[in-house]
């Protein structure tokens, strides 16, 4: 399963890649952060919400380039000053993505019970998918329900659905009278009420019921089915209303969460942490601190070995499973009491950040110019759905925990879960056939 995605001695074109590549690319990086956080200064203080958010995504970003290339090519930094500023920018990469992860998670979530809960439900039909069988109760138009006309005081109501021979029994209302039971040919009995008459109400057993939508029940020699159609109804009913209730309160816990994370962001800019990371990475744009070897290094083998670890981690997989589409393997210990996360999704997410390291390794060798890979992208996109499918089952399945919620409101959360679980097995589907792909390199 190990594939080198690119001929890392390709990107050197017969010359050397030294660490003067590096220096320059950090720079290049330290460059942006200082300049989205004079965006994001700008925007704070003006009041423009949108000119925030792309200044925090271009810290993230800058912050996540600097942190990784001091990861992969740390043997040609100084090491003290590299494990002192890459765990702080790690730091404050996570602190600023958590709103917006929250904030993508509810509305993938909103979305996800939408489109469960969309649909209408499908009357009962025959294997045939025509017309309702013999006995079989179509389900009525709430608006011809409505119209029909309603029985005079004294006069028996229509029957409703029956069952027939040998089913259980059925039972049809009139106007108060008394309960007459009769048996049909199989056994089974069929309760009606009449006004009094209970002669009148009674049905013979010499022939089976055959109930239409209209309510009018007429003797029919042909074939009989089970009358079942209200159950479909009942569930989908509940489904739409527990998915309300559940949007209405993973609205209301992932928007604390995500209020907590913009007052957490807002504390962490204005800390005297991030102000010595600031100052470490102004420092940074001007003087890289390499070893006194570094220039005349070749960063080939590091990038190598980054592109290595990646190979290694992604042949753990079960890629053979995840080969095979719809193979549940993501539903497994799906109804676990343990509030951890998913244990078979971390090494996924490992693979998902080596990934990461090998692209920005890739951007140092390159100059930052890096020709897109299309399976690299294609694989990054899928570990990104495979990350927020996993975390937004396990916000579903923290919410299910929630006491004293309805049961229509669990069981709809439920349904979400397993629903986004499913996501993550198609991501990891879609996952091994990109990294299978041959190797395509755009302009």
């Amino acid at each position: 399963m190990a594939q080198r995605h690119h001929d890392l001695t390709d990107s050197a074109a017969g010359a050397p890649v030294t660490g003067d590549a590096l220096a320059g690319y950090l720079r290049a990086r330290a460059t942006e952060f200082l300049r989205a956080l004079r965006l994001q200064r700008e925007g704070g203080s003006h009041g423009g919400t949108d000119e925030a958010a792309e200044a925090a995504r271009a810290l993230r970003r800058s912050a996540r380039r600097i942190s990784g290339s001091l990861h992969t090519f740390r043997a040609l930094l100084d090491a003290d000053w590299s494990e002192e500023i890459r765990p702080e920018l790690a730091w404050l990469s996570g602190t600023l993505a958590l709103e917006h992860a929250y904030e993508a998670r509810l509305e993938r979530l909103l979305l996800a019970l939408q489109r469960l809960s969309g649909a209408t439900a499908v009357p009962v039909q025959g294997a045939g998918g025509g017309a309702p069988l013999h006995g079989t109760a179509a389900l009525p138009d709430p608006a011809e329900a409505s119209a029909a006309p309603r029985p005079a005081p004294g006069t028996a109501h229509p029957p409703a659905a029956s069952r027939t021979a040998g089913g259980p029994p059925a039972a049809s209302q009139a106007a108060g009278g008394a309960p007459v039971t009769s048996r049909a040919a199989g056994g089974g009995a069929v309760t009606s009420r009449a006004s009094g008459s209970p002669s009148a109400a009674s049905r013979t057993a010499s022939a089976p019921i055959d109930s239409r939508a209209t309510g009018t029940a007429t003797a029919s020699p042909g074939p009989v089915a089970t009358a079942s159609a209200p159950g479909p109804l009942v569930e989908r009913g509940n489904l739409t209303v527990g998915a309300a209730k559940a949007g209405a309160l993973l609205d209301r816990q992932l928007t604390l969460a995500r209020t907590r994370a913009h007052s957490t962001a807002l504390q962490a800019l204005g800390s005297s942490r991030f102000h010595a990371v600031a100052d470490k990475v102004a420092v940074l744009a001007s003087e890289v601190p390499l070893t006194p070897d570094a220039l005349g290094t070749d960063l080939v083998p590091l990038a190598t070995a980054a592109e290595e670890r990646l190979t290694d981690a992604v042949a753990a997989l079960p890629l053979v499973t995840a080969g095979h589409p719809y193979n549940a393997e993501a539903l497994v210990h799906g109804l676990s009491p343990d509030t951890a996360p998913h244990p078979q999704d971390a090494p996924w997410h490992q693979v998902r950040l080596l990934l990461r390291l090998h692209r920005y390794a890739l951007e140092v060798l390159h100059g930052g110019d890096c020709p897109p890979d299309v399976r690299l992208i294609a694989a990054g996109e899928a570990l990104d759905r495979h990350r927020d499918a996993s975390e937004a089952a396990a916000a579903a399945a923290q919410a299910a925990r929630t006491p004293r919620i309805a049961p229509a409101t669990a069981y709809a959360l439920g349904v979400l879960h397993a629903d986004q679980r499913h996501e993550v097995e198609a991501a990891r589907y879609a996952f091994q056939r990109a990294w299978q792909r041959p190797a395509v390199h755009t302009a």
